[in-house]
C-alpha cells in the first residue's frame, strides 16, 4: 500500500479557515507561513492535518494546530521550542520521552500541557511533545520527564511527509 493511500478524508478548505488556522500557528510560534493556493485538511492514522500545496505541514494536537517536523524546518519558528544536549539526541530520535536534565535551553513561555518542539544545538528540529512542565522548570529541574515525545524523525508522519 502506498503511503499516499493512507490519508484519508483529504480535500481543500476555504482560505478564509486556511487563514485563520494559519495565523494562529504563527502567531504562536513566531513564524510566517508562506503558502500558495492549495490548503487542504486529510487525516493520517487518525491524526487530522493540514496539507500547504500538498505537504503536511500543520498537525492538530489537541484540536489546536501546530507545524509538523516539516513544517518547523519551512518556516522555521521562533517559540515554543526546547533544546536538547548531545547526550539526548540519540533518545529523542528513537521517539522517546525528553528528560529535563537533557534540556540545555527552553522558550520560558512555555507552560505545562503546551505543544512543543524539540531541536538539537544546531537548531535542528527533531521531535514534537508535550510540555509536562513549564520553559524555566524544563531547564533548572535535574530529573524527570519534561516533555512527553508524539512526532519524531523517521516515525509515520515523518515518511509520510518525506514520501509525499
Amino acid at each position: 500500500m502506498s503511503i499516499n493511500m493512507t490519508l484519508k478524508h483529504r480535500h481543500p478548505i476555504r482560505k478564509k479557515i486556511a487563514d485563520g488556522i494559519i495565523k494562529q500557528v504563527e502567531e504562536e510560534m513566531g513564524c510566517n507561513v508562506v503558502h500558495g493556493n492549495i490548503v487542504e485538511s486529510a487525516e493520517f492514522n487518525g491524526i487530522k492535518l493540514l496539507l500547504i500545496d500538498g505537504s503536511p505541514d500543520i498537525i492538530f494536537l489537541n484540536d489546536s494546530p501546530f507545524l509538523t517536523l516539516h513544517g518547523i524546518k519551512k518556516y522555521k519558528p521562533m517559540r515554543r521550542f526546547a533544546t536538547v544536549d548531545r547526550g539526548a539526541v540519540k533518545f529523542v530520535l528513537s521517539g522517546a520521552n525528553v528528560m529535563a536534565p537533557g534540556i540545555t535551553e527552553a522558550d520560558e513561555n512555555i507552560r505545562k500541557g503546551d505543544a512543543v518542539w524539540v531541536r538539537n544545538e544546531e537548531g535542528t528540529a527533531m521531535a514534537l511533545g508535550y510540555a509536562l512542565m513549564g520553559g524555566k522548570e524544563m531547564v533548572e529541574k535535574k530529573k524527570g520527564v519534561a516533555i512527553e515525545s508524539i512526532h519524531h524523525i523517521g516515525d509515520e508522519l515523518w515518511e509520510l511527509a518525506t514520501n509525499l
